[in-house]
């Protein structure tokens, strides 16, 4: 009878990151809430000043803790079970992520397809459209609210068409990157590396501009622009957060790869940063089709 071999599995010491972490999360949490109702009683109080000590604190958690992360791999303390473990962890991680988008591809889903047709009187909501509003029209974009609110439709070409080139163009710089790395081509790794990570950045910059363009004279599209604006500026701007997130990991390998880290059998950290880039370019074609042009 054989005995079965196990690797061991390495179990940190007690870490004050946790707590660390729960606390700027509390005070991001409770410090918003003030700083929206200070917001709209036109008074000066203390939630600014406390969601910005919440981001501060959960910026300083991560430098932290991702620290002692990578010092531990780099100690060598890490076996193939622990390996597992974390790309289970970023799995999981980019599953819940895949669940965020879908809600609000949901709730835009369900714009267009069930309560706009509804307040124009589709169905058997005949009587309630002549009740509530007899000059609604019912269309997609919806331009013109129930209240009056006009607004103008922004465009799949121009500035939203050159940030689908660029986010396409950085996956594949991406992909090669790896390919490099896997080959243990360091210089071609670090050349991949800094255009990724500059298409990342031209596109946060062409999406600022779209945005100014949006709230021009001209445009007039607002986040207060009813079901249009409001579902335009959160998909839109939860994916730029999600790609300024992508181009801060993407750079913290980059710093990582300079110091000499990684090798050909050893770089999940890097690999895990990838998944999240292409999940975050996937994400955005969604978003061009759905949101941009159909």
């Amino acid at each position: 009878m054989t005995t079965k071999e196990y690797e061991s599995y390495y179990v940190p010491a007690h870490s004050k990151w946790p707590i660390v972490g729960a606390f700027a999360l509390f005070l991001i949490a409770f410090g918003a809430g003030n700083y929206v109702h200070d917001l709209n009683n036109n008074s000066s109080g203390y939630g600014g000043y406390l969601l910005i000590a919440g981001f501060a604190l959960i910026i300083y958690m991560v430098y932290g803790w991702f620290s002692n992360v990578i010092n531990e791999s780099m100690a060598g303390r890490y076996s193939h079970q622990m390996d597992n473990s974390f790309r289970q962890g970023m799995s999981w991680f980019i599953f819940s992520e895949v669940m965020f988008f879908a809600a609000f591809f949901g709730a835009l889903l369900y714009a267009r397809q069930f309560a706009v047709p509804w307040l124009g009187g589709a169905g058997n909501n005949a009587m309630t459209a002549e009740v509530l509003w007899p000059e609604f029209t019912a269309s997609w974009p919806l331009l013109k609210t129930p209240d009056g609110t006009e607004t103008n439709e922004m465009g799949w070409y121009g500035l939203p068409l050159i940030n689908t080139v660029l986010l396409l163009t950085s996956s594949i710089t991406a992909h090669f990157a790896h390919v490099a790395l896997e080959q243990n081509k360091r210089s071609q790794l670090k050349v991949w590396m800094v255009l990724t990570i500059s298409l990342g950045i031209a596109f946060l910059f062409f999406q600022v501009q779209e945005y100014g363009h949006g709230y021009s004279e001209e445009m007039q599209l607002y986040l207060t622009s009813g079901i249009y604006g409001n579902t335009f500026y959160l998909l839109t701007g939860f994916h730029g957060m999600h790609v300024t997130l992508g181009v801060i990991m993407l750079t913290v390998m980059f710093i990582r790869i300079l110091k000499g880290h990684f090798t050909p059998n050893n770089h999940f950290a890097f690999q895990a940063a990838s998944w999240y880039w292409h999940f975050v370019d996937v994400v955005w074609v969604m978003l061009f089709i759905f949101v941009y042009i159909i």
